[in-house]
């Protein structure tokens, strides 16, 4: 029997498998893809490159990128059946609801399994990478009544998904930080939706039903939507002056520092560097995001207080800001996230079928053994005073 000692409340610091698709240094700050540093690839890699690395393991040939381009250019459009299912969700519903349930419904569509055969993994890869923004876009123009904008083949992977959020061709300096985003969310070890996708995945599901169970763990706010969350702070602070009595009364109230932390970095954290530098370029171009200074305060702030705890910006603090000055509304934050991180659970899901074996993780009974079963018609006696007589029973029963 296993002692209760030995649990570990959300199997923190449990090792569920050996990956080497991505690896996080917390202590210094160091996040890798495939070997290869975050830095090297948000500043000299496109989204589709690194999603190519992380589901085949290594940096493709020009002719394999190009190959891997046109794939996913070819798949962007979805079945009418799916649009029309689509059209027929409340508007006021979650686009992480829409997405979970149009992406699950992709399984109907290709329903062919064939896990063994690397020709059905590589199709089923690429129809998920370029459908699902394709069906985000989609949902954000019909819950106001329009039709989907239909993707363009001229634009390229980032471009194409914010010129279908509002059928304008976005400037290039927006769409190459946009495609910079997706790389630095396209992958972070084993989190509550990669562990998800891969408890699916050990099945022997389709990938379309792994996914999907992905984007419902994402879409917890425990996990997805902080950044979300980070922009409600900043604005109920509301000025650079009243940063540190916010940062005090939070403190006091042992209240959470929304997108400061982080389970694993105890410096900062890599992405948000990245995404700072991001956000100034947007701001130097577009103009000054009135809560980008108030964020600037606050991470003096949280530095100067809580710093030695190794409290430092995670990737949610900025990513906001710059969502925000790229035009996406606040609710598609997430399914964002989403249209990145499944070049990361496709890559585990991969990973998953070479060593396959279902999770099957065991528990520690706390329960009561013994119950007697109680007749109905005595169910309305005080449970309390029957189990008193059952355990009186029992022990004359023994001789006690």
């Amino acid at each position: 029997m296993i002692a209760v000692s030995e649990f570990k409340p959300g199997l923190e610091g449990v090792p569920a498998t050996l990956s080497s698709i991505s690896c996080v240094d917390g202590q210094q700050g160091i996040l890798e893809y495939r070997g290869i540093r975050i830095e090297e690839l948000a500043e000299k890699s496109s989204f589709l490159e690194v999603a190519y690395l992380l589901i085949w393991g290594k940096l493709p040939i020009k002719e394999e990128l190009d190959s891997f381009k046109h794939e996913i250019q070819s798949h962007r459009r979805i079945k009418y059946r799916i649009r029309d299912m689509m059209k027929c969700f409340p508007e006021t519903g979650h686009p992480m609801d829409a997405l979970q349930t149009s992406a699950a419904a992709l399984g109907l569509f290709y329903a062919r399994r064939a896990l063994d055969d690397p020709q059905y993994i590589r199709k089923a890869a690429v129809r998920l990478l370029a459908k699902i923004p394709t069906m985000v876009a989609a949902f954000q123009m019909m819950r106001k009544g329009n039709d989907p904008i239909q993707p363009r083949d001229d634009l390229d992977y980032s471009a194409n998904f914010l010129y279908m959020l509002n059928e304008r061709e976005p400037d290039p300096l927006a769409a190459r930080i946009f495609d910079v985003c997706l790389t630095l969310h396209a992958e972070h070890t084993i989190n509550a939706s990669t562990f998800s996708a891969m408890v699916t995945a050990s099945t022997l599901t389709d990938p379309y039903a792994v996914v999907a169970s992905a984007v419902g763990t994402l879409a917890g706010p425990l996990h997805g939507g902080a950044n979300e969350e980070v922009l409600v702070m900043l604005e109920e602070i509301g000025s650079v002056g009243n940063v540190r009595p916010y940062l005090d009364q939070l403190i006091a109230n042992k209240a959470k520092i929304m997108g400061f932390g982080h389970r694993v970095y105890k410096v900062k954290d890599p992405r948000a560097t990245v995404l700072q530098q991001l956000a100034e370029q947007l701001f130097e171009k577009f103009g000054r995001d009135e809560y980008y200074e108030i964020a600037l305060e606050l991470e003096t702030a949280v530095e100067e207080r809580l710093g030695h705890k190794g409290i430092y910006p995670n990737v949610d603090f900025y990513s906001g800001l710059v969502y925000r000055k790229l035009g996406i509304p606040e609710d598609l934050f997430t399914p964002v996230f989403a249209i990145a991180r499944v070049a990361g659970w496709l890559a585990h899901w991969k990973e998953q079928l070479g060593k396959n074996r279902i999770f099957r993780p065991t528990q520690i009974y706390t329960g009561s053994h013994e119950e007697p079963y109680i007749p109905i018609e005595r169910r309305a006696v005080s449970l309390e005073r029957v189990r008193v007589d059952s355990l009186e029973q029992h022990l004359e029963r023994n001789g006690k």
